[in-house]
């Protein structure tokens, strides 16, 4: 896990970190989920397998999560207590980009009427979804800001954990911009 950029906006700060997700000590971790809560692949996967099946038979229990959404499990044997399951669009389904930030907002509200502290995030439809990396990166980053900023929440410490160079690059622009202002 290593720490690449960080950005403080009043008493949060926001942290893009290379590294595994899954290892995340953050109250709770984001999963870019599908629709029907089916933790097969990537990053649900990985989370599913380190979390223990608990995971997805909440989620089954849960059953369906609409595009834009997000609803919460526990971590299983995760280090972190909860998983987010939030689910982004796929690219080309239509109205994307309000889609990925009522998800981002979906996650943080739900975070925050938990009460976490702190969460850790991959970078919600840049990956199979399709999304492109760039815009993904501008819209993840102007939501937790825009969210930040406009109220008081108990969220202190939003992590963006990813492993692909590229997507790590427009990541640090985005808070580059931010740290300028």
């Amino acid at each position: 896990m290593e720490k690449l950029k960080e950005l403080s906006i009043k008493d949060s700060v926001i942290r893009i970190i290379k590294g595994d997700l899954t290892e995340s000590d953050a109250d709770a971790i984001v999963n870019a989920a599908n629709s029907f809560l089916k933790h097969g692949g990537g990053v649900a996967g990985a989370i599913v397998r380190k979390g223990g099946s608990i995971i997805q038979e909440e989620s089954d229990r849960i059953g369906f999560c609409p595009v834009g959404s997000a609803v919460i499990t526990s971590g299983g044997k995760l280090k972190a207590r909860y998983v987010i399951h939030t689910v982004g669009p796929r690219w080309g389904e239509g109205d994307e980009e309000n889609k990925l930030r009522s998800a981002i907002k979906s996650t943080l509200s739900l975070a925050e009427e938990k009460g976490l502290k702190s969460i850790s995030m991959p970078a919600i439809s840049a990956g199979i979804f399709g999304f492109p990396k760039d815009k993904c990166a501008e819209i993840i980053t102007e939501e937790i800001t825009k969210f930040i900023n406009t109220k008081e929440t108990t969220i202190k410490e939003i992590n963006i954990f990813l492993i692909d160079d590229e997507i790590i690059g427009y990541f640090k622009q985005e808070l580059e911009k931010y740290n300028r202002r």
